[in-house]
């Protein structure tokens, strides 16, 4: 298949023995980091926010979109969504690698509950801010996402759930070098337990 690459997994990262998160701000790399994981483990199933979200053909509204009730509904509905996703991959075997926006502590754990008793590792992708205004320039034209309140989103994240979890820099590094940074490190950096 193209643009898979040989599994270099990590054994306590592959086959279903955890419940990976990979969240983060707008263009912080968020989907092609966890396509990149997911296609180096020897069994991973990758689980996308903004899919499962855009299954709602008619009536569908932005995660911060109008009208607010609404929008809060189809987020947690989302959620919902992700979660027995990842629970029926996990439970097969598979590690699932969950790429979705977690903007505070009600969200993360929503997950961290639904997921139990499986182990949760939650990796924050914190570029500077400039590398997500420079790589939303970058992508496709219909893959553009213009967005404007990085400091107050992220903020708001901090505050929520600053402890948890690997808050992960990758202004300098490539999408391979965070992904294998990820596959060798976050079974001990990104806990989400005590």
């Amino acid at each position: 298949m193209p643009g898979v690459t040989t599994a270099i997994s990590s054994d306590s990262l592959d086959n279903g023995g955890v419940c990976l998160i990979i969240t983060g701000a707008p263009a912080a790399g968020k989907s092609t980091i966890s396509l990149l994981v997911a296609q180096r483990l020897a069994r991973a199933a990758r689980i996308t926010g903004d899919f499962v979200h855009e299954l709602i053909v008619s009536g569908f509204v932005w995660g911060l979109g109008d009208p607010p009730e609404e929008a809060a509904h189809q987020a947690r509905l989302t959620r919902k969504n992700l979660g027995a996703l990842a629970t029926n991959f996990a439970d097969a075997g598979f590690t699932p690698v969950i790429d979705t926006l977690i903007p505070d502590r009600e969200g993360l754990d929503y997950f961290l509950e639904a997921l139990r008793p499986r182990p949760v590792l939650l990796v924050v992708l914190m570029p500077m801010i400039e590398a997500h205004h420079h790589r939303n320039t970058i992508r496709e034209p219909e893959e553009q996402f213009f967005f404007d309140d990085y400091e107050t989103l992220i903020a708001g994240m901090r505050d929520g759930f600053a402890s948890v979890g690997w808050w992960f820099d990758t202004t300098e590094l490539t999408p391979v070098e965070t992904a294998e940074r990820i596959i060798a490190d976050a079974s001990t950096l990104a806990r989400t337990d005590p």
